[in-house]
């Protein structure tokens, strides 16, 4: 058997709601736990995060989803909590594919750049380095 067992969450064990941060990795998933806290000496409210690194089982939840998680024994390393329910899906995100005429675009800025390049090396100077060589004699 190559597999852990399963992760058993105790129904005890404390709950938190964040927001899907990152979801690259395979059954793991960052999560973000945003609040406010007054500051100690100031007493401004300020945004705090708490980043905790979670087990999502079944690869069920994406970036943007909220998520109700729940604390477990240790996985691995960094993670010491597993996913408990998706709340809230995220909107779908389309991936934007760029077409020719930003091909275009790049090669002329290109051209244009290896012109100003081009002229300043064929010999060109501005007046302001002429003045300066005159002055010196």
């Amino acid at each position: 058997m190559s597999r852990k067992s399963p992760v058993v969450i105790p129904a005890e064990s404390p709950r938190l709601v964040g927001m899907v941060d990152r979801a690259i990795q395979d059954r793991t998933r960052r999560v973000v736990i945003s609040y406010s806290a007054r500051h100690p000496r100031y007493g401004k409210y300020v945004r705090r995060r708490t980043i905790l690194h979670v087990h999502d089982e079944t690869n069920d939840s994406h970036k943007g989803d909220r998520v109700e998680i729940a604390e477990c024994r240790p996985v691995s390393r960094l993670k010491r909590w597993a996913l408990v329910r998706i709340v809230e899906r995220a909107p779908l995100q389309t991936e934007v594919v760029y077409g020719e005429a930003v091909k275009e675009k790049a090669d002329n800025a290109t051209a244009t750049v290896a012109g100003k390049v081009a002229g300043t090396a064929a010999g060109k100077t501005t007046g302001k380095a002429t003045g300066k060589a005159k002055s010196k004699k």
